[in-house]
């Protein structure tokens, strides 16, 4: 997916946990298939998952995201009623993989891309509770990063302008331009960031009977736009349900348009960048956009 990308395979993986993990050296060890981008994910046992970066960068550098990533996540898990993973070790590079790697707990369930939970409700009401209550967390006095979504719209042109450019024959460009030109001067509605996951995608949720299951990739976790995690109206629903969550948080139409923007930036960047080496991802990226685009024909 990646021209920097790391392959990681079964054998290097049993290698590094015989050798820095012996304890689980007995547990099978299988590679998990996904949509992610970021990580190559592999079960161990049946309680445990480690995740290894795919894009190759400076070993200090990818051990500070880890571990604050690890942070992240175990004080998500703390605060939801939904489960997430849980950290349990940082590995070390080893047997030919250059990077250190991370060891979480497994979480049972049916990721949204494989069972479209669009069309419930009960969904929707289930992602919104996980909303309010992240919502409600305490930001200890901090603030966005800077990095990723989740600041200011229009600090994203130079990306969007990259993301047209290589949209060209993939999408109505011209139109899209024209979208985001009045998205990107949407104002915020107050200055207090608020705690967010920051990436619902279908990947990132489980699903059981239509109904949420658990989150995952919670390592984003931290303070944004209180509109950053209105994306996954978007991604993830259908207009009844959509408007069902909307309702349930109470949002007005600022903060429900601009969660829409955070949608749209998204889903540009995903359609042309995975067309060919990860279709299921570029293809709700189109899905994302033709959600938004319908109410505007």
């Amino acid at each position: 997916m990646h021209d920097d990308q790391v392959d990681v395979t079964t054998q290097v993986v049993a290698t590094l946990i015989q050798e820095q993990f012996p304890q689980w050296s007995g547990k099978a060890i299988r590679l998990v298939a996904s949509t992610g981008t970021v990580n190559a994910v592999f079960r161990i046992g049946n309680d445990l998952s480690a995740r290894f970066p795919l894009r190759l960068t400076d070993a200090a550098e990818a051990l500070a995201v880890l571990e604050r990533e690890a942070r992240a996540s175990a004080e998500l898990a703390q605060l939801s009623r939904f489960p997430a993973p849980e950290p349990v070790a940082l590995g070390k590079p080893g047997a030919g993989y250059p990077m250190p790697w991370a060891v979480q707990t497994w979480l049972p369930g049916t990721v949204a891309f494989d069972a479209d939970p669009g069309g419930s409700d009960a969904f929707a009401e289930d992602l919104a509770a996980f909303i309010a209550a992240l919502r409600e967390a305490e930001t200890r006095g901090r603030h966005f990063s800077g990095e990723g979504r989740g600041g200011v719209l229009a600090h994203h042109d130079d990306w969007m302008a990259k993301c047209f450019e290589e949209s060209d024959g993939l999408l109505d460009v011209g139109r899209l331009r024209q979208v985001w030109s009045r998205f990107r001067k949407l104002p915020r509605t107050g200055a207090d960031d608020v705690m967010s996951h920051g990436d619902l995608i279908p990947g990132n949720v489980l699903v059981a009977g239509d109904r949420l299951s658990g989150v995952l990739d919670t390592g984003g976790f931290g303070p944004a736009d209180p509109a950053l995690d209105l994306v996954g109206a978007w991604h993830l629903l259908q207009p009844g349900p959509r408007e069902v969550l909307r309702r349930t948080l109470g949002c007005d139409d600022l903060e429900w348009e601009r969660g829409k923007a955070w949608a749209f930036q998204q889903a540009m960047g995903v359609v042309w960048y995975y067309v060919e080496t990860n279709p299921t991802m570029s293809r709700m990226g189109r899905r994302t956009l033709d959600r938004i685009l319908e109410p505007m024909e």
